[in-house]
């Protein structure tokens, strides 16, 4: 059983940084591809990019709004998976959540996903 585990996120203001991990506590980390979602209040939940060990996402995909400023990383010796945000602005204010599928189709659709972390608030202020 895959069991994610994220942490990070806080306030930051505009032009600031943060780093998300999701640590996966079950199975082998390195069999699914993992994705990273957010969610504006009021909005519905967004992908931002997903990376695989293995296949096509073996370099991490992003949505434009993010490319050049986020990065995907994962270590798989730690079974985590780590979101680095730079250059935040306040549109990208949400909760953030990490989440693990098997297979590579359909990677940016959320309900493609079979786990995912409990959340974390990431809080940009202008």
């Amino acid at each position: 059983q895959v069991q994610l585990v994220q942490s990070g996120g806080g306030l930051v203001q505009a032009g600031g940084s943060l780093r998300l991990s999701c640590a996966d506590s079950g199975r082998t980390f390195s069999n699914y591809v993992m994705g990273w979602f957010r969610q504006a209040p009021g909005k519905e939940r967004e992908f931002v990019g997903a990376s695989s060990w293995s296949g096509s996402l073996t370099t991490p995909y992003y949505v434009d709004s993010v490319k050049g400023r986020f990065t995907i990383s994962r270590d798989n010796a730690k079974n985590t998976m780590y979101l680095q945000m730079n250059s935040l602005k306040p549109e990208d204010t949400a909760v953030y959540y990490c989440a693990a599928k098997g297979g590579l189709r359909n990677y940016g659709v959320a309900s493609e996903y079979n786990y995912w972390g409990q959340g974390t608030q990431v809080t940009v202020s202008s």
